[in-house]
């Protein structure tokens, strides 16, 4: 189930939301109404990113494996073509 909850609760109710995070859910923050943030565990955002960095790390040892740039008007047209598939 999804927990939102106003922002003054990160600082009223911290044990409160540390609890629900520390569960493996994420807690919606909204400030006047709005979505403002989320709050996960350090244990979530790793597994987020964890793919994202690893593939940075891969292109990085691959550029500098060789010269060729591409410019990133062919870089996105490239994704376009593939996501339109």
């Amino acid at each position: 189930m999804i927990k939102i909850r106003p922002v003054s609760d990160l600082r009223n109710k911290f044990p409160e939301i540390e609890k629900i995070v520390n569960k493996g859910n994420p807690v919606y923050l909204t400030k006047n109404g709005y979505g403002s943030m989320v709050v996960l565990s350090l244990k979530q955002y790793e597994e987020l990113v964890q793919d994202i960095e690893f593939k940075l790390d891969e292109a990085d040892i691959q550029a500098q494996k060789t010269d060729v740039r591409y410019k990133h008007k062919d870089v996105f047209n490239r994704i376009r073509k593939r996501v339109k598939k």
